[in-house]
């Protein structure tokens, strides 16, 4: 059951829990890199479980994420939970029942629906308790095929605790699933202050990678970092540019346009989506105005040569990470204003909010936030870097996540 190079740590869980922490087992599909919050978060709560002297166990298909949470001192276990297959998820029960008992398993925290209906079986036989995160909304449909899928889903309401990623993914669970309210808690996503700071990035880095990216020098920049999907709003930004430059003009004829806009984010193998961009781009008069960018590996880098950051998503995020980020780095954001990205900016202190699709919108947001005063912007910094740190923080989300986890397993010696 366990890889041999394992069975070291298990020396570890025979010493009993450390820290007043239970011995945590998170369950996920994957970690594969490319995945979003929940690899990003089960990778956060492992490390801090172990910095609290627990022990931190995650089980997953594997991927390339596992030397890195092996490196932060958890154990990894390889099972097929990425598989939505029912007989593979039966199968699933009885190996996390096995691992529940082999690592002395105090609880268990569900990620996702397909690992999570293995996770609730094994947690209710083993008698431990049952956490799981909503990283994000579940659709489903009308009819037959809407209630089955509905049913599905609700088995991330089913933990004891029911942890939400920001406040609009809590109003989703209340609109849709009957969760009594002392069940569900709000634990926004958090971000590494230490990393997204902009005393930590050196001038070379920015140059650097200012020079891979052949930018000129000059230009007000326009960032809108996120991979290149359809929903993501590349195209509205580029209709909201036209808009603006058509403004401008108008407003000061002559006078240059001098915006450049970065779409910063890998295609993922979306060539033609891409090519759909370029052609917007050309079609709307902004060759040479909008370049289109790969995957960046220096983020932090790549926020400080920003003007201004944009979340033009056309559907809403469930938490939005690139705002906390940009925010943490004292850059001014313009998002949409819906779902978990828009309730982030402080209106007016941080950033500028526009109707979400709406092309007109976002150019008249943008037109505001490219037009601010030095001093106006050297306080939007102040307070957007201050509004992170307040609310939107790894050590804030681990520190929360690890007192329900404190909570849960008190409730359940005492019953």
């Amino acid at each position: 059951m366990t890889d041999p190079a394992q069975s070291s740590s298990m020396a570890a869980v025979t010493q009993g829990r450390q820290g007043g922490m239970p011995r945590v087992l998170q369950v996920l599909p994957s970690l594969e890199i490319g995945g979003g919050g929940v690899e990003r978060a089960t990778l956060d709560i492992a490390e801090a479980l172990v910095e609290a002297g627990s022990q931190a166990v995650v089980a997953s298909a594997g991927g390339r994420h596992v030397p890195t949470l092996e490196r932060r001192g958890a154990i990894h276990i390889t099972l097929p939970l990425a598989s939505k297959n029912p007989l593979v998820i039966r199968s699933n029960i009885a190996r996390l029942g096995r691992l529940i008992a082999e690592y002395g398993i105090e609880l268990v925290h569900a990620r996702s629906r397909a690992p999570a209906w293995s996770a609730l079986f094994a947690a209710r036989r083993a008698g431990v308790p049952l956490v799981t995160t909503f990283h994000g909304t579940y659709n489903f449909g009308r009819g037959p095929a809407g209630l089955l899928k509905k049913r599905y889903n609700s088995v991330m309401v089913r933990g004891d605790r029911v942890i939400a990623n920001s406040s609009f993914t809590a109003d989703h669970i209340r609109a849709n699933y009957d969760v009594p309210e002392e069940r569900l808690r709000v634990v926004p996503r958090g971000i590494d202050v230490d990393v997204f700071d902009p005393a930590m990035v050196s001038a070379s880095r920015i140059i650097d990678l200012a020079r891979r990216w052949q930018l000129p020098d000059g230009k007000t920049i326009v960032m809108l970092p996120g991979r290149l999907t359809r929903w993501k709003g590349h195209s509205l930004l580029i209709d909201a540019l036209a808009e603006l430059k058509a403004a401008r003009a108008a407003r000061d004829p002559g006078a240059p346009f001098d915006v450049l806009a970065l779409l910063v984010g890998s295609d993922q193998g979306r060539t033609a989506y891409r090519s759909e961009l370029e052609s917007a781009i050309a079609a709307r008069g902004l060759a040479g105005q909008v370049q289109i960018l790969g995957h960046c590996d220096d983020m932090s880098a790549a926020y400080m040569m920003a003007d201004v950051v944009v979340s033009a998503s056309t559907d809403p995020e469930a938490f939005g990470r690139i705002v906390a980020e940009a925010q943490s780095m004292g850059r001014p954001v313009v998002v949409a204003d819906h779902g978990g990205a828009a309730e982030q900016v402080l209106t007016g202190q941080t950033g500028w909010l526009f109707a979400p699709g709406n092309a007109g919108s976002l150019a008249r947001a943008l037109d505001q936030a490219l037009s601010i005063a030095p001093e106006q912007r050297a306080a939007i910094s102040a307070a957007s870097q201050a509004h992170v740190r307040r609310h939107y923080t790894r050590r804030g989300m681990c520190e929360a996540t690890l007192a329900i986890y404190a909570e849960l397993v008190r409730s359940a010696a005492a019953a």
